[in-house]
């Protein structure tokens, strides 16, 4: 039985609980023993709702050992998993501490500010001999595996073009507004646009080169809205948008269309629809879990039998976050192409 303590209880801490309380009720093995949140009215259920609809249950805290400093926590805890949903800002502080306690870390998104974070992370992990995992959930969300598989098959041949968005209501729920102060979380580029960059960089592998535009709309958010086209050597057309001020009744809305030689697939409101060029469009079969079970799921599995992170390498997580400031370089110049 593993024994994992949770670090940070926002909306998306919330969505790892949901999913620990899940696992366990499955009689899997693996169980949540201890909670750090520096709010303390947390633990008594008053929380504010995110952009999506996780973690908002009612929880019966009684059940693990509560903390508000995470240093005390990682001293009296024995822990095999540490599971950090925390801050952008303090994902790499916080991984290289557990990790350099003996403890296998599972780090939200993105994986950190810099790719000179990422790489301490890295390194804590390999001195350590623990295993590190970041969360991209998209790698384990169903209609992306089902894309992600066409793509390396070939099913409907090359890809031609690919477009991908996500958006909705400006981020005003996290503790002390940090998800709008650029230096804690990069702005709209590293805290949510990272899915669609991470995306890319799993379908396709590294641009040559990016070309980045961006608007700042919320004083001191950094970019708040970004559109990036990215260069490859075989000519495919691939961009990638996101917009946090897309406000009133918009809600919140993923998308991607990917063009390929001998068809096409649309995913939207939540349905991935493919259409090939000499049949009729369908709906494939997959898998009814969410990206987040899955991704918990995935990296438990990995520590019980000692396997390698594949689906989602620490190093290949960060070659994200090379992508993504690359996309920010360009922005603060207009547009430059930025060459990786």
């Amino acid at each position: 039985m593993l024994k994992a303590g949770l670090i940070g209880l926002g909306f998306m801490g919330r969505g790892h609980l949901d999913n620990y309380i899940r696992l366990e009720s499955e009689g899997f093995p693996v169980k949540l023993v201890a909670i750090c949140d520096i709010d303390e009215e947390k633990f008594e259920n008053k929380f504010l709702s995110g952009n999506i609809d996780v973690g908002n249950a009612q929880y019966d805290f009684s059940k693990y050992r509560l903390y508000t400093d995470i240093d005390d926590m990682l001293e009296k805890e024995e822990l095999d998993i540490v599971d950090i949903a925390l801050p952008t800002y303090l994902h790499a502080e916080v991984s290289v501490k557990a990790l350099n306690k003996g403890i296998n870390v599972l780090c939200e998104k993105p994986m950190a500010l810099t790719v000179e974070e990422c790489r301490k992370m890295i390194e804590a992990a390999e001195k350590n001999n623990r295993k590190l995992m970041v969360a991209q959930c998209l790698r384990f969300w169903p209609e992306y595996e089902y894309l992600k598989e066409c793509v390396e098959t070939k099913r409907f041949g090359d890809v031609l073009s690919g477009y991908f968005f996500r958006g909705g209501s400006t981020p005003k729920w996290s503790y002390q507004n940090w998800l709008l102060k650029k230096e804690k979380s990069g702005g709209v580029i590293l805290d949510q646009h990272i899915h669609d960059v991470d995306m890319i960089n799993w379908l396709f592998g590294t641009p040559e080169a990016v070309s980045s535009i961006a608007k700042n709309v919320i004083p001191g958010s950094g970019y708040d809205i970004v559109s990036t086209r990215y260069i490859y050597d075989d000519g495919k057309v691939i961009t990638a948008e996101d917009d946090w001020v897309l406000n009133g009744d918009f809600g919140f809305d993923m998308i991607f269309r990917v063009n390929f030689e001998k068809g096409n697939m649309v995913f939207e409101k939540g349905v991935l629809k493919v259409n090939p060029n000499d049949g009729k469009s369908f709906t494939p079969d997959l898998p009814k879990d969410d990206g987040y079970y899955r991704e918990i799921k995935y990296f438990i599995n990995a520590l019980l039998n000692n396997n390698d992170i594949e689906v989602a390498s620490p190093y290949s997580t960060m070659e994200t976050i090379r992508i993504a400031r690359a996309e920010i370089q360009s922005a603060d110049n207009d547009g430059e192409y930025i060459k990786l």
